[in-house]
């Protein structure tokens, strides 16, 4: 009966179809749809790649709204949840006519909040700037006329203005029910809205956010729902171990130290000097990382916990930093009950002591004083938050003497894994209730931060899925040339449902895969400038927009700037754009008005949706392996590595893979799109792996040959359609 209801719905008489014109129907999309219809009666996980074109989002929203129960869709970021929220979910609900009531939730930091507005409203004194003056207007008007309290709807501030920082609340320093203004808040409103609605849209970071959350035994931030789909699920194993990861640094340190003074000085004046109380715990923060500066001269500007340079003067610092939040936790302590700020600001410091006790802990000769019945570095438990309990006690506790059970990782990429402690068998690791961890300190000069991150989300994300609930975890890259092992793997799915779907576009007439011959190996020192040199005559011959995606911010930069000489030698009129000269939204805004070339790197890999001749090449510079300096990668190829594995064809090549189709997936973006997708790196045609990334890839023509490019791009800008070059696969 569904897949009845079903094809007539997504038929090209159907409903959708009377409602939106420009709609088409596509088999894949209606065979996606019953699929997930499927998994949601049955109560199981669906693993699907549908290719770019499929509309895989009113394939999940049609069985979603159908199902009758309550659904959680959780996309990879908050323009998505917009979209969908705004656009995508109103078209479909009035195409079928159906009473499906939906709600946005997004994390709190995302919604005004009435107290710290009002206190920021009372301090002249913390407005930086005019801008700062007239943001803050915007936001008292804006405040009052809203119904969400969603920043995202008040287009006169900035998103990523410092402002929201200050009116917005965190975890830390909510304060709950004590709240004067806690029956308009509008985190409250929303969670309420989402506790009610038949389908909430999250995004990946708050799915993660409660997650963690729920690992703490806190269960009040999403409902309970019956089916779960992530959109973008390629996103959850790095969301994933961000979220289940622990970080504390250098700012949110001294933000403590400003609270702890404000809030004595307001309201527990004559218990002690406050100001004394604030300005220790901002001279041993800087301290600490004054004494972490060697690690500023480090590749990456990072150090595992075992490699810190100068390790004895660093645990001595962050001793040092413990005791100073031990004897303010006892001053706090005294005086919390006086008012919420105090109490906010006990939490607070209570919170980032524990962090910063768990962070230390094993030390540097494997002992743990979480664990004192374990010796030896035991692993971690997932990144799990700490409770109090863990070491609460406002008393200094000896770094030496004790640790969090991590993995620590030694500069020279040898894992250091403790006898006792041997590596589970392949097939069990998601399983492992010890799942390892690594620590690591990142220092600039403006901050420094010292985080942990599990190796493995496995088990964690795994369990997560109650009894009874169905999961569908959909995205255009999922698989490694059709196997969806890594990406299992990454999330402990190992009785989910796989399948795939491919695009419905043309590939082979469409588009080309250019892999010219000329170019040296990516380690070149004149790699990027004879890349460069490849790019002028298709720039020249391109009549739309050139993306060009690079591995590193550096090569941005580079290649930039070798553009910007070229085109003023060579009198070419393009507009020319770099990431990092404006925010993401102002580049893509300008990119889209046509004939631009911007050269971007991890952030515009993805999300980008470009159709027609805003963008008709695409080049890529290198394979986008992680880099080495990543202290989480490095781990978790030397964990794979213990346990017998091949890290780099088990790990880096399909990670690789996947991030190469993402960036890929920005040139074909409609039917009657149409372009040129140049790889710069020949490892991927001389290479044996090369084989495995490519195959992966849309089923672009392909050539190695300049002339064949210069000639489909002639083609295609002619009107005559029969003049298209026979383009070879010579790859």
């Amino acid at each position: 009966m569904f897949d009845q209801l079903l094809s007539d719905i997504f038929a090209g008489d159907g409903l959708i179809a009377q409602s939106v014109p420009s709609y088409r129907p596509r088999q894949a999309q209606l065979e996606l749809a019953q699929a997930i219809e499927k998994a949601a009666l049955d109560h199981t996980t669906l693993i699907a790649e549908a290719g770019t074109g499929t509309g895989k989002t009113w394939a999940y929203l049609v069985p979603a709204f159908l199902s009758g129960g309550k659904v959680l869709v959780s996309t990879g970021t908050r323009t998505l949840q917009d979209q969908l929220f705004r656009r995508d979910i109103p078209r479909l609900r009035k195409a079928l006519a159906l009473p499906v009531t939906v709600s946005l939730l997004k994390g709190r930091g995302n919604y005004v909040c009435y107290y710290h507005l009002d206190r920021l409203s009372g301090d002249d004194r913390a407005l930086k700037s005019r801008a700062e003056v007239s943001q803050l207007r915007h936001i008292q008007v804006f405040t009052q006329q809203s119904r969400t309290g969603d920043r995202s709807d008040l287009a006169e501030v900035p998103e990523d203005a410092d402002i929201w920082n200050r009116v917005t609340s965190t975890r830390d320093n909510c304060l709950g029910q004590e709240c004067p203004f806690v029956k308009d808040c509008f985190v409250i409103k929303a969670r309420r809205q989402a506790q009610d609605a038949d389908v909430v849209v999250v995004n990946h970071a708050l799915f993660m956010a409660d997650l963690a959350l729920r690992e703490e035994g806190i269960t009040d931030l999403l409902p309970d729902v019956d089916l779960v789909v992530f959109d973008e699920a390629h996103q959850l194993p790095d969301i994933a171990t961000r979220f289940l990861g622990s970080s504390v640094s250098s700012h949110q340190l001294l933000d403590l130290s400003r609270a702890i003074e404000a809030a004595g000085l307001a309201y527990a004046r004559e218990s002690t000097n406050w100001s004394e109380a604030g300005k220790n715990i901002e001279q041993a923060a800087r301290n600490l990382r004054l004494v972490a500066a060697p690690i500023e001269k480090l590749p990456g500007r990072k150090a595992t916990f075992l490699a810190i340079p100068n390790g004895a003067e660093f645990d001595d610092a962050l001793e040092a930093l413990l005791a100073v939040l031990d004897k303010s936790l006892q001053l706090l302590g005294i005086v919390k009950e006086k008012h919420p700020d105090l109490d906010a600001a006990h939490k607070n410091c209570l919170d980032l002591r524990a962090r910063l006790f768990r962070w230390s802990q094993p030390d540097r000769q494997g002992r743990n004083a979480l664990r004192p019945g374990l010796g030896g570095i035991d692993a971690e438990d997932g990144g799990d938050e700490p409770d109090a309990s863990d070491h609460g006690l406002p008393q200094a506790t000896k770094v030496g003497a004790g640790v969090h059970k991590g993995v620590g990782v030694s500069h020279d990429d040898n894992a250091v894994i403790a006898d006792d402690v041997k590596p589970a068998p392949r097939s069990k690791r998601a399983d492992d209730d010890n799942t390892p961890a690594v620590r690591w300190v990142e220092h600039s000069q403006h901050h420094m931060r010292l985080h942990s991150a599990p190796l493995s989300v496995a088990r964690i994300f795994s369990r997560f899925r109650r009894p009874g609930q169905a999961w569908v975890l959909t995205s255009a890259t999922l698989s490694v040339n059709g196997d969806f092992g890594h990406f299992v793997r990454q999330l402990g799915l190992w009785d989910a449902t796989t399948a795939r779907w491919d695009s419905p576009f043309n590939y082979p007439e469409q588009g080309v895969l250019y892999v010219p011959k000329a170019l040296p190996l990516p380690n070149s020192p004149v790699f990027n400038e004879k890349f460069v040199e490849v790019l002028l005559p298709l720039i020249q011959a391109s009549r739309g927009g050139v993306l060009i995606l690079c591995t590193t911010l550096r090569s941005v930069d580079r290649i930039a700037d070798m553009l910007e000489t070229h085109f003023e030698d060579l009198g070419i009129d393009r507009l020319l754009l770099r990431q990092g000269e404006s925010s993401r939204r102002v580049l893509l805004e300008r990119f889209q008005q046509g004939r631009a070339v911007l050269v971007g790197s991890a952030s515009f890999w993805e999300g980008i949706d470009v159709p027609g001749d805003a963008l008709t090449l695409v080049a890529i510079d290198k394979l986008p392996f992680a880099p080495p300096d990543d202290p989480v990668l490095e781990a978790r190829l030397n964990l794979c590595k213990a346990e017998g594995g091949n890290p780099f064809m088990e790990y880096q090549v399909p990670e690789a893979a996947i991030t190469l189709k993402q960036g890929a997936g920005r040139l074909i973006r409609s039917e009657s799109d149409w372009g040129v997708l140049v790889v710069g790196d020949t490892r991927i045609v001389e290479k044996p792996y090369g084989k495995l990334i490519w195959r992966g890839l849309p089923p672009f023509a392909r050539t190695r040959e300049p002339a064949q490019v210069l000639a489909f791009l002639k083609a295609r800008q002619e009107p005559l359609p029969d003049a298209l070059p026979d383009v070879a696969k010579t790859s």
